[in-house]
């Protein structure tokens, strides 16, 4: 199957910018955890922090890494 797990990684690296290219073409937010929050980043690349506050309420702040 793979050689390694380097070879493994490197597949997945390309599969994930692959995705990122196409839902930035289709004009897409994407979704992912980085440093333990939630963020959405836009088709042009600006990048959003998903909050929810105690009732539910979804907000979304600018995201500073």
């Amino acid at each position: 199957m793979f050689e390694n797990r380097e070879q493994l990684q490197e597949i997945l690296k390309k599969a994930n910018q692959y995705a990122r290219k196409q839902a930035k073409e289709s004009g897409a937010s994407i979704y992912y955890i980085k440093n333990n929050k939630r963020v959405r980043e836009d088709a042009e690349g600006n990048k959003f922090e998903i909050i929810f506050d105690a009732t539910g309420k979804r907000q979304e702040f600018e995201y500073h890494e």
